[in-house]
């Protein structure tokens, strides 16, 4: 794969992933601002609106402003931002520039709701059986989480291959 190809790949994982969240909060907000609560499967997967304002299940909602800039803001924007350049000009399986991709549009989704709703992430998804269920999440953290897990498969069969 030519260079170029892989900078095509990584705007459009980044976009993909990016308005994929951007729409699914879109319309969480206006569509279940009002309290609602949708189910399916027999309550497997919830849909009803919240907002976070710390990280992974509301860790650090309460931390200082400035580390939350530091810590939420910054740190992930610089990751984002190398992530995306690595995958464009220094990557070299089109796989890894796929899913590196796909975990920055992710990144970045949560990133914009954190920037401009106070540090706030609209959030309205929660699975599970019974009363064993996943924290209230999105669809950027649903990439983030595939992203990187299938990064890690396919790392450990890419050694595995070499081996």
């Amino acid at each position: 794969m030519r260079r170029h190809a892989f900078i095509i790949a990584s705007i459009l994982g980044v976009t993909a992933n990016y308005l994929a969240d951007r729409l699914t909060k879109i319309l969480a907000l206006r569509y279940l601002s009002d309290g609602r609560v949708i189910s399916f499967m027999k309550n497997t997967v919830v849909i009803a609106l919240s907002e976070n304002e710390g990280a992974f299940l509301g860790l650090g909602a309460d931390w200082p402003v400035a580390i939350k800039y530091a810590l939420f803001l910054v740190v992930p924007i610089a990751a984002c931002f190398y992530g995306l350049y690595y995958a464009m000009f220094k990557e070299t399986d089109r796989i890894r520039v796929i899913l590196i991709s796909t975990v920055v549009g992710g990144g970045l989704g949560n990133l914009v709701d954190r920037l401009f709703n106070g540090f706030r992430v609209v959030d309205f998804l929660n699975f599970g059986i019974g009363s064993l269920r996943t924290g209230v999440l999105n669809v950027a953290d649903l990439s983030v989480t595939i992203g990187a897990v299938l990064l890690i498969v396919h790392e450990y069969r890419s050694g595995k291959k070499k081996a």
